[in-house]
């Protein structure tokens, strides 16, 4: 159907980009007003139910699967719709932010699935959320091409039955683009970036084979996915295409989500693809959620909580059961791992690992898993293809040898391994240096031969807060305060100063980030988020 005229205006606050035309359109804009009015009251509703369920946390220190909804799990007869062909392969899927070059060479990267990311990958400038669209629009219409202007290098796409199908992240339902207002309302991020996405590309996407897929983020209970699945019905009634094309993979990156996997996917039946276990979200869920739950509660150095954790095994293990039980793909964690153009000694460790790590996930199930390099992706293929060999999938595999029960994906204490100073420096570290970054524009940093993103960032600063309230010791007789964090802090900005010289040192945001890192990791007043605060301050 033909959009509607906006009923009063939608305001777009920013300076004027170069082709921003393309992408709002009087029609464009009046669909994404519409999905405001609409969905935003309720919205507003399941932010708030967010903090009343983190408040009775923090009050038992315990979750449980829900009883209100035990008769979703318990009927065995129900289903997500069958995978569309796009989708149906889906053993290696790369990651990344959605500027040109990383468009060309995800596209070309011969993963089967780009996660084109609006999301943690992605900071959310006015320009990354304008350009990403276009850059996008260009891709779908082969008519994208970069040449780097270092380099010289020139990036063009392959053949269509070459390129990786896209599966597009909108930001999660916390945060707000400040840009677009409508009856004088900042719009959910969410709906910017669902809607220009799908209000240019839906049919498009049809005509090429394909469609709207999507990756929903930060979802935390099975009320957030109803309210996802009625913005589909509605998006696909407005452009007039047929209910159900939209296909949507739900992370499971939160610890409340985990206690809902199923409820999710019936929720979402209609266009449900399949869950995927987010890993540093879901540590920064945990810390958040339980936070004041005591010394169980307290984890090691990120690097320390594996996969292999029995709590983060009793969640995957879960996950795989729960989609092959409901027709639903099962997607594995991130291999973020950069390879070092200079020394081989670490590729050659790292690789090694990451090889241990997919085989891992491919013997358990999971029907792909994640890379952030296209050097990754090799790697991943061939841990994959010795188990699946010429199927596109194992969702024949039912795993019903798993019974997890909710105290398992709350057993942190399982782990045996402490904080240890060499990790609180670590968050530190990664802590200052991405929020630099994402202040500059970048949501996707390699930080000592891993690509970072906000998630990353989130767990580092929750481990801070999280060690110095819980009264840490360190191996080295050291305790967790403020001071000791401040101290590491300061001499991090030296570090970094003496690194890339006085001049790029100031031509940064190092003391900004500085600033907001210990603003996130030491009041009291524990931010839900990093990126809320860290908005107010990014320009653009």
């Amino acid at each position: 159907m033909s959009a509607p005229a906006p009923s009063s205006p939608v305001v777009v606050d920013a300076e004027p980009l170069p082709r921003q035309e393309e992408v709002l359109t009087d029609e464009a804009l009046a669909f994404v007003a519409e999905l405001h009015r609409r969905f935003t009251p309720r919205r507003a509703g399941l932010l708030a139910r967010r903090a009343e369920r983190r408040a009775e946390i923090a009050r038992t220190s315990t979750l449980d699967f829900l009883p209100e909804t035990a008769a979703i799990r318990a009927d065995d007869s129900w289903k997500v719709a069958p995978s569309p062909a796009a989708l149906n392969d889906r053993r290696v899927e790369i990651t990344g932010p959605t500027d040109r070059k990383m468009t060309i060479n995800a596209l070309n990267s011969g993963a089967k699935i780009w996660l084109a990311d609006f999301e943690d990958a992605s900071a959310p400038t006015w320009e990354n959320v304008v350009t990403g669209q276009l850059n996008l629009i260009d891709a779908y219409t082969r008519a994208i091409d970069f040449t780097d202007p270092g380099s010289g290098k020139s990036y063009a796409l392959k053949p269509n039955e070459e390129l990786a199908t896209v599966v597009m992240r909108p930001r999660g339902w916390h945060l707000n683009e400040r840009h677009l207002l409508v009856d004088g309302e900042q719009v959910p991020g969410a709906f910017v970036d669902f809607g220009l996405y799908f209000f240019h590309n839906a049919q498009r996407l049809l005509d090429l084979g394909k469609g709207p897929y999507f990756y929903l983020p930060k979802t935390e209970s099975h009320l957030e996915a109803r309210l996802w699945n009625d913005v589909f019905v509605f998006a696909q009634d407005y452009v007039g295409i047929p209910q159900g094309t939209v296909r949507a993979t739900v992370l499971i990156e939160t610890i409340t989500a985990a206690y809902e996997m199923e409820e999710i996917l019936y929720e979402l039946r209609d266009h449900a693809s399949g869950l995927n276990a987010g890993r540093w979200d879901y540590l920064f869920s945990i810390v958040k959620n339980f936070r004041d739950g005591g010394p169980r509660f307290v984890l090691p150095d990120r690097n320390a909580v594996t996969m292999t954790a029995p709590f983060m095994r009793a969640y995957t293990e879960l996950l795989v059961r729960t989609c092959h039980k409901r027709g639903a793909h099962a997607i594995g964690g991130m291999a973020a791992f950069i390879p070092s153009r200079r020394d081989e000694a670490v590729n050659k460790v790292a690789f090694e690992k990451v090889k241990a790590d997919k085989d891992r996930e491919a013997g358990d199930g999971f029907d792909g898993s994640w890379v952030a390099h296209p050097d990754l992706v090799p790697i991943a293929l061939a841990s994959f293809d010795a188990v699946l060999g010429e199927k596109p999938n194992q969702k024949d595999r039912l795993r019903e040898d798993v019974d997890v029960k909710a105290a398992d994906l709350i057993a942190v204490d399982s782990l045996h391994a402490r904080p240890t100073y060499p990790g609180l420096v670590n968050a530190v570290q990664v802590g200052i240096r991405y929020i630099e970054a994402w202040l500059r524009g970048l949501g996707a940093v390699a930080i000592f031969n891993l690509m970072e993103d906000a998630a990353t960032a989130e767990i580092s600063r929750s481990q801070i807060w999280q060690w110095i309230n819980a009264d840490v010791e360190f191996e080295n007789g050291e305790k967790a305060t403020p001071e000791l964090a401040r101290r590491i802090a300061a001499e991090e900005l030296e570090n970094i100063r003496a690194e890339i010289g006085a001049d790029a040192f100031a031509a940064g945001h190092w003391q900004q980030a500085h600033d907001l890192l210990l603003e996130v990791a030491l009041d009291a007043d524990y931010a839900d988020f990093l990126t809320l605060p860290a908005y107010e301050q990014l320009r653009g």
